[in-house]
């Protein structure tokens, strides 16, 4: 490592993947489960951070065994944005995303949002410099963040960020369910637990993301992604579109995973290339422009192709 990639190791870094997961709040089974997945995120953010250039880079990414290399990326995009925050003239990340992480840009995308979090920058502020319908997405990995570091405030007391708009919003509590289930450790009564604690008008949102991650992540069994379903059987069009949108995710990158076709077919009732092709047809023919951001069009269609 050069002296250059210490310092910004140094000045970057997470010393233990581990430690994170120990925090108060977090079940047991969250390192037990999860912790491949944490490690190839800090495996791509540190490896960011070392060394940017994307030769090396990508190497060191596509070296992250297949399952796993979406979070090896979206650790990448973490690093890559906390970089471009420094020395914003490099813009590691937009050549990164127009580059060898196109076929990862969604992952990609969420970890531009946990750089934003930790660098207390509003996701909507950064929306101009990011692909028009996947930027979005950067609200989501931001909410995610929230949850996992901030989670007396976000999790507990039920806190939104104050500048946020409404559909800003959705997208950060869709990032909130994503990190109630990897926190809980899938097990199922305690994410329904702190879900039902929450105002009821976000549990779609935070539904969707649980549906996001335990298709993406795993973590569960046919028994729990079925107990899941019943659980959220009133929001089942949001947990079958988080499931699609991993499935889509993906099958974009070309590391299809066992456990993201079962939940696609418990969620969806298609498998992950089934719900994966849903996901890009409805990405056809958006608007330029419209009242509601072409992301929000974007899921709905998504959840109307899935349940009509």
């Amino acid at each position: 490592m050069t002296a250059a990639g210490r310092a910004r190791r140094a000045l970057f870094g997470i010393p233990s993947a581990e430690a994170v997961f120990s925090r108060p709040g977090f079940a047991p089974e969250a390192w037990q489960r999860f912790a491949p997945v944490a490690r190839s995120l800090m495996e791509g953010y540190h490896a960011a951070l070392e060394d940017p250039r994307t030769s090396a880079l990508v190497q060191r990414l596509d070296a992250v065994e297949p399952e796993l290399t979406g979070f090896a990326y979206e650790g990448a995009g973490m690093g890559l944005a906390a970089l471009d925050a420094v020395t914003p003239w490099k813009r590691r990340l937009t050549a990164f995303v127009d580059g060898p992480g196109a076929a990862h840009v969604y992952p990609v995308y969420v970890g531009v949002g946990l750089a934003y979090a930790r660098l207390r920058r509003t996701p909507e502020s950064q929306l101009a410099g990011l692909d028009p319908l996947l930027g979005w997405v950067t609200a989501d990995g931001y909410g995610f963040h929230e949850a996992f570091f901030r989670r007396r405030r976000y999790v507990e007391r039920h806190a939104l960020p104050t500048r946020l708009t409404p559909q800003g919003g959705r997208c950060f509590d869709q990032g909130v369910g994503r990190a109630l289930w990897f926190s809980s450790g899938g097990v199922v009564d305690r994410v329904v637990r702190l879900i039902t604690a929450f105002p009821a008008h976000r549990h779609a949102d935070l539904w969707s993301g649980v549906g996001l991650a335990s298709a993406y992540g795993g973590g569960g069994d046919e028994q729990a992604l079925r107990s899941l379903l019943t659980h959220a059987a009133a929001h089942r069009p949001q947990l079958a579109r988080g499931a699609a949108t991993a499935a889509w995710g993906r099958e974009r990158a070309g590391n299809r995973a066992a456990h993201t076709d079962l939940a696609c077919m418990t969620y969806c009732g298609r498998d992950g290339s089934e719900a994966a092709a849903i996901v890009e047809e409805a990405a056809g023919g958006l608007p330029a422009i419209s009242v509601l951001p072409a992301y929000e069009i974007w899921r709905r269609r998504i959840e109307d192709m899935l349940t009509g």
